[in-house]
């Protein structure tokens, strides 16, 4: 596959956070290649990162709930996850598999109307959060299941090369987007949800908090790319217009490479793209990919050394696993 086909493999990586595994190989494409992406596109980019990364938390708190005894919150939190689809169908033209950004841009503009359904359902989530925390924060259930259980010590995450809400739950303040900014995360006015966890680590409910915070982050991003947005969030572009996609060469010189470090979901991904190659010029001759899944799961595993089989879904679950990502 050309440099272009590949973006729809990177869709299926992870069926609950796609569109951040695609944008992740375009970075490392456009780094190969040499592409400068337009301001209006990263803006847009970013928009449609943050609310899949809200989807995806969603889905993995849906998820969670009934695996420690809270069978409510899932409908509840797919509810709300139904809200980021359809603005994410909006831009992409699917639910799942978007297909969305392109190397030098994006496949199309914000939709008219877009900005003003986007706040009134971000306006909406953000009430509704609260009242997940209320659900998760006065269950004794949910309390006793994940306070104490599943401890996992900052110095061992990093030296396990763990990342992502699960290392920012044991207090290492790491985030891709804030240590290595990219796209216009640099632009924006926020930090990253790091919690403070016990002297003994991190436990399941701090990685539960981590997510929680996080999302109000993702909201609030995407709520300010929307007043930021070069040209206003109203105006529209054909498919293929300079200030949403820039021209970008179809072929890769032989020994060049690229690569982009990029914040999934789940943790720091990364691309690593080889171009060229005897009559592969508009293929890469090698594409190696980072999951931070492939990373934390055998370290998870090691979190539940000590505990009880019946504590297994709560320490696994915390984590959030995606295994379309770790096998690649």
């Amino acid at each position: 596959r050309d440099f272009t086909q590949i973006t729809t493999y990177c869709d299926r990586l992870c069926y609950a956070s796609a569109n951040t595994w695609s944008h992740s190989y375009i970075y490392a494409a456009e780094d190969l290649l040499g592409v400068e992406v337009p301001e209006r596109a990263e803006y847009i980019r970013l928009i449609a990162v943050e609310l899949q990364r809200i989807a995806s938390h969603l889905m993995w708190l849906g998820a969670y709930g009934p695996d420690i005894g809270n069978l409510s919150v899932m409908v509840w939190c797919l509810r709300e996850r139904e809200m980021m689809m359809d603005l994410l169908q909006e831009m992409g033209g699917s639910r799942m598999h978007y297909n969305f950004p392109r190397i030098g841009g994006v496949k199309r503009d914000l939709p008219h109307g877009f900005a003003q359904r986007a706040r009134a359902k971000l306006a909406l989530f953000q009430d509704r959060i609260q009242e997940y925390e209320a659900l998760f924060d006065e269950s004794t259930v949910f309390l006793v299941r994940s306070q104490g259980v599943g401890y996992a010590k900052p110095a061992e995450m990093i030296n396990h090369g763990v990342t992502g809400p699960n290392v920012r739950a044991g207090g290492v303040d790491y985030d891709v987007r804030w240590a290595h900014p990219y796209s216009v995360y640099s632009e924006l006015d926020w930090v990253p949800a790091v919690e403070r966890s016990s002297i003994k680590g991190a436990d399941c409910y701090d990685r539960y908090r981590a997510r929680i915070e996080e999302m109000k982050e993702s909201a609030s991003m995407v709520l300010q790319s929307l007043d930021k947005m070069p040209g206003g969030a109203e105006t529209y572009h054909e498919p293929g217009d300079p200030k949403i996609l820039a021209k970008a060469p179809s072929r890769a010189p032989e020994g060049t490479s690229g690569s982009h470090h990029f914040e999934d979901s789940r943790g720091e991904s990364m691309f690593y793209l080889a171009g060229g190659g005897e009559g592969r010029g508009k293929m890469p001759y090698r594409v190696s990919i980072r999951s931070p899944m492939f990373i934390t799961i055998p370290y998870a595993a090691k979190c539940m050394i000590g505990y009880k089989v019946a504590d297994i879904p709560a320490i696994m679950g915390s984590f959030d696993p995606c295994i379309g990502e770790t096998d690649r």
